[in-house]
Protein backbone atom coordinates (compact mmCIF):
# COMPACT_ATOMS: atom_id res chain seq x y z
CA UNK A 1 0.00 0.00 0.00
CA UNK A 2 2.92 2.30 0.27
CA UNK A 3 2.50 3.01 -3.92
CA UNK A 4 -0.82 4.75 -3.34
CA UNK A 5 -2.46 7.57 -1.44
CA UNK A 6 -5.62 8.56 -0.25
CA UNK A 7 -7.49 11.36 -2.01
CA UNK A 8 -10.93 10.77 -0.64
CA UNK A 9 -13.50 8.38 1.00
CA UNK A 10 -16.95 7.56 -1.15
CA UNK A 11 -19.02 8.96 1.59
CA UNK A 12 -22.82 8.27 0.07
CA UNK A 13 -23.88 7.68 -3.22
CA UNK A 14 -25.64 11.37 -4.97
CA UNK A 15 -28.77 11.03 -7.03
CA UNK A 16 -29.54 7.83 -8.88
CA UNK A 17 -26.61 8.06 -12.20
CA UNK A 18 -24.13 6.59 -10.28
CA UNK A 19 -22.50 9.49 -8.57
CA UNK A 20 -20.94 9.50 -5.49
CA UNK A 21 -20.13 11.84 -2.60
CA UNK A 22 -16.49 12.03 -1.90
CA UNK A 23 -14.75 13.27 1.76
CA UNK A 24 -11.49 14.79 0.17
CA UNK A 25 -8.40 13.53 2.37
CA UNK A 26 -5.65 15.13 0.41
CA UNK A 27 -5.02 19.21 1.61
CA UNK A 28 -6.00 20.22 -2.20
CA UNK A 29 -9.64 19.54 -2.99
CA UNK A 30 -8.68 21.01 -6.80
CA UNK A 31 -6.44 18.29 -7.01
CA UNK A 32 -9.78 16.27 -8.56
CA UNK A 33 -10.29 18.63 -11.22
CA UNK A 34 -6.98 17.13 -12.45
CA UNK A 35 -7.57 13.47 -11.61
CA UNK A 36 -8.24 11.42 -14.70
CA UNK A 37 -8.26 7.87 -12.72
CA UNK A 38 -8.39 6.97 -9.22
CA UNK A 39 -7.89 3.12 -7.57
CA UNK A 40 -10.96 2.11 -5.90
CA UNK A 41 -9.83 -0.22 -2.81
CA UNK A 42 -12.79 -2.64 -2.43
CA UNK A 43 -11.22 -4.31 0.61
CA UNK A 44 -10.27 -7.24 -1.39
CA UNK A 45 -8.85 -5.72 -4.86
CA UNK A 46 -8.43 -2.91 -6.52
CA UNK A 47 -10.29 -0.92 -9.27
CA UNK A 48 -9.27 1.68 -11.69
CA UNK A 49 -11.99 4.06 -12.35
CA UNK A 50 -11.69 6.79 -14.94
CA UNK A 51 -12.90 9.90 -13.71
CA UNK A 52 -15.76 11.37 -16.26
CA UNK A 53 -17.12 14.34 -14.45
CA UNK A 54 -16.05 16.74 -11.35
CA UNK A 55 -17.87 18.83 -8.56
CA UNK A 56 -18.01 20.04 -5.37
CA UNK A 57 -20.44 20.37 -3.02
CA UNK A 58 -19.86 22.54 0.29
CA UNK A 59 -16.84 20.36 1.66
CA UNK A 60 -17.46 17.53 -0.36
CA UNK A 61 -16.37 16.12 -4.08
CA UNK A 62 -18.59 14.92 -6.32
CA UNK A 63 -17.63 12.21 -8.58
CA UNK A 64 -19.13 10.36 -11.96
CA UNK A 65 -16.78 7.46 -13.09
CA UNK A 66 -17.13 6.73 -16.89
CA UNK A 67 -19.18 3.07 -17.27
CA UNK A 68 -21.03 3.62 -13.73
CA UNK A 69 -24.14 5.05 -14.67
CA UNK A 70 -27.08 3.72 -12.11
CA UNK A 71 -26.81 3.91 -8.31
CA UNK A 72 -26.60 0.19 -7.67
CA UNK A 73 -23.41 -0.39 -9.65
CA UNK A 74 -21.65 2.20 -6.98
CA UNK A 75 -23.98 1.79 -3.89
CA UNK A 76 -22.19 -0.93 -2.36
CA UNK A 77 -18.62 0.78 -2.77
CA UNK A 78 -19.60 3.27 0.78
CA UNK A 79 -16.78 3.75 3.21
CA UNK A 80 -13.75 2.96 0.61
CA UNK A 81 -11.05 4.21 -0.67
CA UNK A 82 -10.02 6.10 -3.35
CA UNK A 83 -6.35 5.83 -4.00
CA UNK A 84 -3.73 7.48 -6.19
CA UNK A 85 -0.43 6.19 -7.28
CA UNK A 86 2.72 7.76 -6.28
CA UNK A 87 3.58 8.92 -9.66
CA UNK A 88 -0.51 10.36 -9.94
CA UNK A 89 0.19 12.54 -6.55
CA UNK A 90 0.39 16.18 -6.44
CA UNK A 91 4.03 17.20 -6.18
CA UNK A 92 5.36 18.95 -3.14
CA UNK A 93 7.31 21.67 -1.76
CA UNK A 94 10.37 21.24 -0.10
CA UNK A 95 9.37 21.18 3.39
CA UNK A 96 6.07 19.10 2.66
CA UNK A 97 5.29 15.55 2.70
CA UNK A 98 3.00 12.92 2.90
CA UNK A 99 1.26 12.01 6.06
CA UNK A 100 1.59 8.35 5.18
CA UNK A 101 5.52 8.54 4.79
CA UNK A 102 5.75 10.09 8.66
CA UNK A 103 4.13 7.41 10.47
CA UNK A 104 6.05 5.07 12.35
CA UNK A 105 8.64 7.67 12.33
CA UNK A 106 11.10 7.41 15.74
CA UNK A 107 10.41 10.92 17.65
CA UNK A 108 13.39 11.78 19.45
CA UNK A 109 13.12 14.97 21.50
CA UNK A 110 16.39 17.56 21.10
CA UNK A 111 18.93 15.85 23.48
CA UNK A 112 18.34 12.52 21.54
CA UNK A 113 16.35 11.10 24.01
CA UNK A 114 13.39 8.60 22.29
CA UNK A 115 10.07 9.47 22.73
CA UNK A 116 8.55 7.08 21.21
CA UNK A 117 6.81 6.49 17.75
CA UNK A 118 4.27 8.86 15.77
CA UNK A 119 1.28 6.84 15.43
CA UNK A 120 -1.59 9.18 14.01
CA UNK A 121 -1.27 12.87 12.58
CA UNK A 122 -4.78 14.77 13.48
CA UNK A 123 -5.76 17.52 11.47
CA UNK A 124 -7.17 20.50 13.33
CA UNK A 125 -8.29 24.22 12.23
CA UNK A 126 -5.10 26.25 13.00
CA UNK A 127 -2.04 22.98 12.41
CA UNK A 128 -1.93 19.41 12.72
CA UNK A 129 -1.19 16.91 15.66
CA UNK A 130 1.51 14.63 15.78
CA UNK A 131 0.06 11.30 18.03
CA UNK A 132 2.79 9.64 19.61
CA UNK A 133 2.96 6.54 21.18
CA UNK A 134 5.47 6.11 24.12
CA UNK A 135 6.93 2.85 25.19
CA UNK A 136 4.82 2.86 28.51
CA UNK A 137 2.04 2.94 25.63
CA UNK A 138 0.91 6.32 26.41
CA UNK A 139 0.17 9.37 24.17
CA UNK A 140 1.97 12.96 23.96
CA UNK A 141 0.19 15.12 21.54
CA UNK A 142 3.16 17.33 19.91
CA UNK A 143 1.38 20.47 17.80
CA UNK A 144 2.80 20.67 14.06
CA UNK A 145 4.67 24.19 14.84
CA UNK A 146 7.99 25.45 14.00
CA UNK A 147 8.75 25.48 17.96
CA UNK A 148 7.98 22.05 18.77
CA UNK A 149 8.55 20.03 15.55
CA UNK A 150 12.66 20.97 14.66
CA UNK A 151 13.31 18.18 12.00
CA UNK A 152 11.21 16.01 10.04
CA UNK A 153 13.77 13.49 7.85
CA UNK A 154 12.21 11.29 5.86
CA UNK A 155 14.60 9.07 4.85
CA UNK A 156 16.03 7.93 8.44
CA UNK A 157 12.32 8.49 9.55
CA UNK A 158 13.16 10.19 12.45
CA UNK A 159 11.68 13.45 14.12
CA UNK A 160 12.79 15.97 16.51
CA UNK A 161 10.95 17.81 18.60
CA UNK A 162 11.07 20.53 21.24
CA UNK A 163 8.40 19.69 23.98
CA UNK A 164 7.03 23.25 25.02
CA UNK A 165 6.25 23.47 28.90
CA UNK A 166 2.93 21.49 29.39
CA UNK A 167 2.82 18.78 26.97
CA UNK A 168 3.72 15.90 28.96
Amino acid sequence: MDDYLRVGVISSTHGIGGEVKVFPTTDDVTRFKKLKEVILDTGKTNITLEVERVKFFKQMVILKFKGIDNINDIEKYRGKDLLVTRENAVELDEDEYFISDIIESEVLDEDGSKLGVLVEVLSTGANDVFVVKTMENKEILIPNIKDCVLDINLDEKKIIVHLLDGLL
